[in-house]
């Protein structure tokens, strides 16, 4: 009889142990320790602690109180301006236009329009600032600021971290067609990604992402899974893989977790088990459940996906 398999983790402070150390230290209003802990990281880490521990539901209060004290602070700012487009995101939900409320949308636009001017101050004063400059690709797209504006927020951040991941998944939603995008600039984007990045980075995802946004815009797991093993995007997706995942340079680093669940979902809806199961079993006990949710609960398909995949083509 096999092994129970482990329990799945979501959230993304076990996969981090910095995102659970950086909402302490947000929680006790010890500043100096959560500026400590974000200024140690790198672009990306810096990024994912300004989006998750500014995300916080406690979190607007004390990062105003340190504004009050310090209003040059780009961390600072940056989160209370991602801890704003969160609100203002879950008043909307992540629903088609027409199933969001006229009230709903006034909210989410009040929300983004706040973390805008706060940003605003933000990048001008600090330029450099990667987490900054992601969160503006962010509400640019809720604010519907256009095709041109995003890609040139995404250009600032460019000159200074040129394989910003973060700031590129988030334009990546601009360029989809639920976005007021074409299918060709999201695959255009997505290769000239993958293709500047060096060979072992992660940023190859793109390319997966987008013929999964593609895929499930048909609504149907058949349909979706019939788009993805066209033999062109198949070997789109695999070559994907061994740039980054399966490449001998590729290391787990930040975002890793969202990286290997989204080829395991691929693999999948492609009914290439081995290659799915193999993902799983990279991610041990922690999963990505974004994707997965165009399908229902995404934490339950997560779950019957991956016992399916090993099911299949046994467990590594």
């Amino acid at each position: 009889m096999p092994a129970p398999l482990p329990p799945v983790t979501f959230d993304v402070a076990a996969a981090y142990p910095q995102v659970a150390a950086g909402r302490d230290a947000l929680a006790a209003g010890d500043w100096p320790a959560l500026r400590a802990l974000v200024d140690a990281q790198d672009a990306h880490g810096r990024t994912v602690l300004v989006g998750e521990v500014g995300g916080a539901p406690d979190a607007e209060p004390v990062l105003r109180g340190v504004l009050a004290e310090h209003p040059e602070d780009p961390v600072a700012g940056a989160m209370l301006g991602a801890h704003l487009i969160r609100v203002g995101w879950r008043i909307r939900t992540a629903l088609r236009a027409q199933h969001v409320s006229r009230k709903q949308f006034a909210d989410f636009f009040d929300h983004l329009r706040r973390a805008e001017q706060i940003l605003i101050e933000v990048t001008a004063r600090h330029p450099q600032d990667a987490a900054a400059w992601t969160q503006r690709v962010t509400s640019g797209r809720g604010l519907q600021v256009g095709q041109a504006e995003a890609r040139r927020r995404y250009d600032r951040l460019a000159a200074h971290h040129p394989h910003h991941l973060p700031a590129q998944a988030s334009l990546l939603q601009q360029f989809c067609p639920k976005w007021s995008g074409t299918w060709e600039k999201t695959h255009a984007f997505a290769h000239e990604c993958a293709e500047a990045a060096p060979p072992g980075a992660a940023n190859a995802v793109l390319v997966v992402e987008a013929y999964l946004e593609q895929a499930l815009d048909h609504d149907r797991v058949a349909a979706a899974s019939q788009f993805l093993r066209e033999p062109a995007v198949a070997a789109g997706i695999r070559a994907a893989a061994e740039r980054s995942v399966w490449h001998p340079d590729y290391r787990d680093g930040w975002g890793w977790v969202w990286v290997r669940s989204t080829f395991a979902l691929a693999f999948c809806l492609m009914q290439e088990w081995h290659p799915a199961a193999r993902e799983f079993a990279a991610l041990g006990g922690f999963g990505d459940e974004s994707m997965f949710g165009y399908f229902g609960d995404g934490a339950t398909e997560f779950q019957r996906l991956r016992a399916k995949a090993y099911a299949k083509a046994g467990r590594p």
